[in-house]
């Protein structure tokens, strides 16, 4: 079920049991990140600019006003933020309508939680557009609700989005287990004061408290996750 969320607040639980899993989408469930950087590759080559590689990691991400902000500054496009955002949108459509590569373990990870009924929400910085044509492909049936990037008003790395998907499930954010696949995800989680595993797709992200680092959702089940509850790492 997909929602529009409540005004933020927190709920407090006892005990220290796993009440909910808020998984972010693009690198973490579905190889995209990837897609996402070939497209603003080609949308500013039409517009005549070449994209310097290494502004990949000061992209990827992250919300796309942030991104396509940058691009539009670095490369100085004649293009408004709004402008270049659907022509981003309608590229990146495109591009996972012939191909869309789920992350290693992502099927399992979901089924395992969908038939164990763990509350689980889909929480990313990508439009609700792309959200919902992922949807189609991986299951909206897997997620009990879903938070789109333009849906909030501050998105990764604020913790708004992750708040307010735990106050939608009625749950306490520290009983929630986030998974992430970048640092503006993870700083987003924790900054909300979730328990996070952080499965890195482009650039490393270190072991932290209340964070462990896996190589692949091969890593994760159930029985990991709710051992990160009681995990004084």
């Amino acid at each position: 079920m997909t929602t529009t969320v409540p005004a933020l607040g927190t709920l407090t639980a006892e005990g220290s049991t796993l009440q909910a899993v808020l998984l972010d989408m693009d690198g973490t469930l579905v190889d995209t990140e990837g897609f996402w950087w070939d497209v603003e590759v080609d949308v500013f080559a039409s517009l005549g600019h070449a994209l310097d590689e290494s502004w990949r990691h000061v992209v990827v991400g992250g919300p796309m006003t942030r991104s396509a902000g940058f691009l539009i500054e670095a490369t100085g496009a004649d293009i408004t933020l709004d402008e270049l955002a659907v022509l981003l949108n309608d590229r990146f459509e495109d591009r996972i309508a012939h191909r869309l590569p789920l992350m290693p373990g992502a099927a399992r990870l979901l089924g395992e939680l969908a038939s164990h009924e763990i509350p689980t929400a889909l929480v990313s910085a990508s439009h609700r557009r792309i959200i919902d044509r992922v949807l189609t492909s991986i299951g909206a049936h897997h997620f009990t609700l879903t938070v789109a990037g333009d849906e909030v008003e501050r998105t990764k790395p604020f913790p708004d989005p992750y708040l307010l998907a735990a106050t939608s499930l009625r749950v306490d954010p520290a009983r929630c287990a986030v998974v992430e696949d970048t640092a503006t995800g993870v700083a987003a989680a924790e900054a909300a004061g979730c328990r996070v595993v952080a499965v890195p797709s482009v650039a490393p992200i270190a072991p932290a408290a209340r964070r462990t680092v896996v190589t692949s959702l091969e890593e994760v089940d159930l029985p990991f996750l709710r051992g990160l509850m009681t995990d004084n790492r």
